[in-house]
């Protein structure tokens, strides 16, 4: 039993001097039409550390999550991030995306993203690169769903298009 005990112990200390958290980088976007408003409301999930570690080394100053006096200059700093690593197109036209917010959910961030009004989308296309500026192994799990019909792809480092037809 102190032997069991030792060497958990012993993998304990090594694991807690690893720079990572969690050994896979991956992040999920939904990206759901609403019939009502006509708009795409867009949802990002990402782990809190990859993401806070994203934009300081994009905007090279310190960020924090999990700090009410970083709210406004993390709001103006995901505006930003979110519109460089994230474009939208329906029936070939691009569409403007708006940061809606975001809200920390223990050790993960939600993104809150909407597009412009766009009727009967058919043919969706996403470009989609969240974290690629940080992890060159980094996963996006894209969800695309319109009028109930949902089509998901991966998408792994470098590939950042996913198209779906409806």
């Amino acid at each position: 039993m102190k032997k069991l005990l030792l060497f958990f112990s012993v993998l304990l200390v090594f694991f807690s001097f690893t720079g990572s958290k969690h050994p896979y980088h991956v992040g999920s976007v939904e990206i759901n039409y609403n019939q009502k408003s006509k708009t795409f409301e867009v949802t990002g999930r990402f782990f809190l550390d990859d993401l806070e570690n994203g934009l300081n080394k994009k905007y090279g100053n310190a960020l924090h999550f999990n700090d009410p006096a970083y709210k406004a200059r993390l709001n103006e700093a995901l505006k930003n991030y979110s519109a460089e690593y994230f474009k939208l197109k329906a029936n070939n036209k691009f569409l403007k995306v708006n940061f809606v917010g975001y809200e920390e959910d223990h050790e993960s961030v939600n993104i809150y993203l909407e597009s412009e009004v766009i009727n009967n989308p058919k043919k969706v296309e996403a470009a989609v690169s969240f974290l690629y500026n940080l992890f060159d192994d980094q996963i996006n799990i894209v969800h695309i769903i319109v009028n109930g019909e949902r089509k998901s792809e991966k998408l792994t480092y470098p590939n950042r298009y996913v198209y779906q037809q409806f």
